[in-house]
């Protein structure tokens, strides 16, 4: 792989030298996500910087090249009983890992096993000077001071070219089981706060179409005890039913005709009063709103439940789709785009129409 990473270094010195910008593709399943991608730049492919560097099951650490698909990961984790425990979802059978850290999806188990950016170690990267830069490490202690590989995650690769992601990876959960019972929405972010209050093995926790999803996962004897004491009845294909929302299959998010909002917001807020279906994942801390809208006219009410509001899938993609920035934020994220990409050469307006 050392001949791709070559490729790949001097197709960025190229595009510097002459002045033209690249669009990163990895598997282009989350072509959707961001601002529409720039007509007129150029492409650099990662999708065949592929395959597993480094592996201890042991250790709980996984080093791997980004343009490996997801697939091919969780095959080589399963076989030693373990797992992606941020529940990264699938766009396609084409899903790469390093597109997952670029654009920082997380699972249904978010709020309980952490985020991609919470997995990650360290990182290989190429900024736009053509540099091929190492960050972090392959444990925890290595990871001091300027935390450039976290800050990959949602950079939507407008920060050089991820090449190679070290991670923590995680034992497969001994028993698992779904809760499921009918409950108006009004009521369902104070009961769903509740449950993850508790001292329970509670692993994911969502609300759709009237009903609501508790997931219990660990030892067996926690699991059976906490299913037996909380009420609703037990889903006999729980585990199909989180793979759907994990993947973003569920029928709720089924198609592009009306605009898919995530609402990013304090897990016990109430929900905002919009003319449209809504989807409450992560005990309520995330929020998918399907409805006509314009992002000014969301962001108040993302503001006054603690948070902020992004158009995720549809819509007008030419303008902004993240929530709008204070002032000093947008200054220190130039400073950083400057440090990392000086000639503004990846992925330009993708995340932001200044950056």
């Amino acid at each position: 792989m050392a001949d791709i990473s070559q490729q790949l270094k001097e197709q960025v010195l190229q595009a510097r030298e002459s002045g033209h910008k690249l669009n990163i593709v990895g598997g282009g399943t989350k072509a959707f996500m961001g601002r529409e991608a720039d007509t007129d730049a150029g492409t650099l492919n990662v999708g065949e910087h592929t395959g597993i560097v480094d592996y201890h099951p042991v250790e709980l650490v996984l080093t791997v090249r980004a343009g490996t698909p997801l697939s091919e990961i969780e095959a080589t984790l399963a076989e030693e009983g373990q797992c992606l425990h941020f529940e990264p979802p699938h766009f396609g059978a084409a899903s790469t890992i390093g597109g997952t850290l670029a654009c920082n999806l997380s699972g249904p188990g978010r709020p309980w096993a952490g985020s991609v950016r919470d997995q990650v170690l360290g990182i290989r990267l190429l900024n736009g000077k053509g540099e091929h830069l190492r960050f972090g490490g392959q444990v925890m202690k290595n990871v001091a001071g300027y935390d450039v590989s976290r800050l990959q995650a949602g950079a939507l690769g407008t920060l050089g070219v991820i090449t190679e992601i070290s991670m923590k990876v995680m034992p497969k959960p001994a028993a698992s089981l779904t809760l499921v019972q009918e409950m108006g929405m009004d009521e369902v972010v104070h009961y769903m706060n509740s449950r993850a209050a508790e001292p329970k093995p509670i692993t994911a926790a969502c609300w759709v179409d009237g009903k609501v999803y508790l997931r219990l996962a660990g030892a067996k004897s926690g699991v059976e005890a906490t299913a037996e004491k909380w009420s609703g009845e037990v889903m006999e294909e729980g585990d199909h039913f989180w793979r759907q929302v994990q993947d973003m299959r569920h029928e709720f998010f089924a198609g592009n005709d009306v605009p898919l909002w995530r609402f990013s917001v304090g897990s016990t807020a109430a929900t905002p009063k919009l003319e449209g279906n809504w989807f409450i994942d992560w005990a309520g801390s995330q929020r998918w709103f399907r409805g006509a809208g314009e992002l000014k006219d969301l962001e108040p009410a993302a503001r006054a439940a603690g948070g902020q509001v992004s158009l995720f899938r549809g819509g007008d993609r030419t303008g902004e789709v993240m929530h709008h920035q204070p002032e000093a934020l947008k200054g220190i994220q130039r400073r950083i785009k400057n440090a990392f990409d000086p000639d503004n050469i990846f992925n330009p307006g993708r995340l932001y129409s200044w950056l």
